[in-house]
């Protein structure tokens, strides 16, 4: 079987088998979150940390929980990691001591759902650390994202109510019995396919071919590789990520690590559609995600398999960078579903990307990352975006638009520019600035395109939670460590605030009637007409810094 063939099953055998989860996982969220039950652990979690699950929250109480429960979270990591070295199952090795800017920037990045890491986890942090703290806010940090959806659904499924739901129900209810259940069945399937899942740490020694020794480190990585991507969130147990073979080992245990990733996020607007009563939005939504990532893998795989260039076109593809048990078609298939979604784990070197397939990771991430996007954070992006369309529309016809019975009024229309924007400022702003200072220049591997390229996806990357890099660009430096750690928490926590706001202003409405006029919001004619303001939106507001960076890369 070619390259092509091969990578064509790969990429159908997906999408049918999230199609076959698609219903039943969303309907399983929607009981999840619609049930007025609660389990005897779930019970004591909540006598534990003192909350009434029967008391619903406003929009604001609902926001003040969200910001306190993580601010606790990035408290408790960034003191963990410092104290790592007096704490069982540190790697006794005393340059393994974080910097203050350095664990600075790893709390704000796993309790943000971006995973971004300017150190090597095999040799930098202990297992406790990675146990009881990244791979806890691996679970914890995806249901705050499906939280904040759910709150937003609930702000256009009820009528004149100032309440979304209890926050602390909606996060123990996410985390116990959607993450962890399906965690713990993928970790066994992982370790079957040969990740590792020990406490051994730097004393086995290997023979190498060449009659050499290495020291191999174990761990419990299957346990954290299955959230990491079940999460959206990215973090890898190894430098190398999940390119290692210690974290994924073969091309089947590849595939179930895409899967993984898109597998929430895509179920999610089934949830939305039970939710709402109208299954066709929810079908709607998922049509919007699954054509804008079709056309995201398809160019992704053509830039990787089709470029231009000496090496690439004797060989028939860009193999620089890429792991050849994986190969290059379902290695861009990777890359395009981490970025698509707020993941950020690779599977294969991203800065050896060629322009253009490096042009379409960045391209993925400011999109807003909602094809499927992260858990949650996927849905919540994507419903902005609908509502910014039917303003759109509206605007044409010359009437007051309205979205699921909600009429978009100037408060809402202004909450969703105001999430749209935050976004693209913290990209272009924080680029500009590295890229004015000497001393921030100097941290680029390469000068020209490609240099800024590198500082362009950092920013990216940061600001939409995703946590990849182009790897060029040299991030452990305390002006780096603390830029992009506030690019993390303001693009994480302001559109958290503008969604609640805007739920809890759709919430107080009542139902506007149908009318000739109303804009039919589950055809495919509204499909295309989101997937075109989102690209169009997109391409308006970054097209000139990617015209400097990649685009003047491929050209050259």
């Amino acid at each position: 079987m070619d390259t092509t063939t091969a990578g064509i099953v790969f990429v159908v055998s997906l999408i049918v088998a999230l199609a076959l989860v698609h219903v039943p996982l969303g309907d399983y969220m929607y009981r999840v979150y619609s049930s007025d039950k609660h389990s005897r652990a779930e019970k004591l979690i909540y006598r534990l940390i003192g909350v009434k699950p029967g008391v619903e929250h406003t929009w604001p109480v609902y926001a003040r929980s969200v910001l306190a429960f993580s601010a606790v979270s990035i408290l408790f990591l960034f003191f963990f990691q410092l104290l790592q070295g007096k704490l069982p199952l540190h790697l006794n090795d005393p340059a393994t001591e974080l910097t203050p800017a350095l664990a600075w920037n790893t709390a704000v990045s796993f309790v943000t759902n971006t995973n971004w890491q300017n150190y090597s986890g095999e040799s930098t942090l202990g297992h406790l650390v990675q146990m009881a703290g990244l791979a806890v806010q691996n679970f914890v940090s995806a249901a705050v994202g499906m939280a904040v959806a759910v709150a937003l659904v609930r702000g256009f499924a009820r009528r004149h109510t100032n309440e979304l739901g209890n926050f602390w129900v909606d996060l123990v209810r996410g985390t116990i019995r959607i993450l962890l259940p399906v965690a713990f069945v993928f970790a066994i399937v992982l370790v079957a396919g040969g990740v590792i899942q020990n406490f051994q740490l730097h004393d086995q020694v290997a023979q190498t071919i060449a009659g050499g020794s290495q020291t191999i480190t174990g761990g419990p990585i299957a346990s954290q590789e299955v959230i990491k991507e079940l999460g959206t969130n990215g973090g890898g147990f190894y430098n190398a990520n999940s390119a290692h073979p210690f974290e994924n080992a073969t091309t089947w245990t590849n595939w179930i690590e895409i899967f993984l990733i898109l597998v929430i996020s895509f179920s999610l607007p089934r949830t939305f559609g039970r939710m709402v009563g109208s299954k066709k939005q929810g079908v709607a939504i998922v049509s919007v995600m699954g054509l804008i990532a079709l056309g995201s893998v398809f160019l992704t795989n053509l830039f990787q398999l089709q470029h231009h260039g000496t090496v690439p076109t004797a060989l028939g593809a860009s193999l620089e960078g890429v792991e050849t048990r994986f190969g290059v078609s379902n290695s861009a298939t990777f890359a395009a579903s981490t970025t698509l979604t707020s993941t950020g784990a690779v599977d294969s070197f991203h800065d050896s990307y060629t322009s253009l397939g490096g042009l379409m990771t960045m391209f993925n991430m400011q999109l807003g990352e909602v094809a499927p996007g992260g858990v949650g954070s996927g849905l919540y992006g994507m419903l902005i975006l609908a509502v910014i369309t039917v303003f759109v529309a509206g605007l044409m016809v010359g009437r007051t638009p309205e979205y699921l019975g909600k009429k978009i009024t100037p408060r809402e229309i202004k909450l969703a520019a105001a999430y749209f924007l935050v976004s693209p400022m913290l990209v272009l702003i924080g680029t500009a600035i590295a890229m004015a200072m000497p001393g921030q220049r100097a941290s680029m591997l390469n000068s020209g395109p490609h240099g800024l390229s590198e500082v362009l996806y950092a920013f990216t990357s940061a600001s939409n939670n995703n946590g990849s890099a182009f790897a060029g660009l040299t991030g452990n430096t305390e002006w780096y460590n603390t830029a992009l750690g506030l690019a993390m928490l303001f693009g994480r926590f302001l559109p958290i605030i503008f969604v609640l706001a805007l739920a809890g202003s759709l919430a107080q409405q009542g139902t506007t009637p149908e009318s000739i006029g109303t804009l039919p919001t589950h055809r495919p004619q509204f499909v295309g007409m989101v997937v075109g303001v989102t690209v169009i939106l997109v391409a308006l507001t970054f097209l000139p810094a990617l015209a400097l960076g990649p685009l003047a890369e491929g050209i050259h």
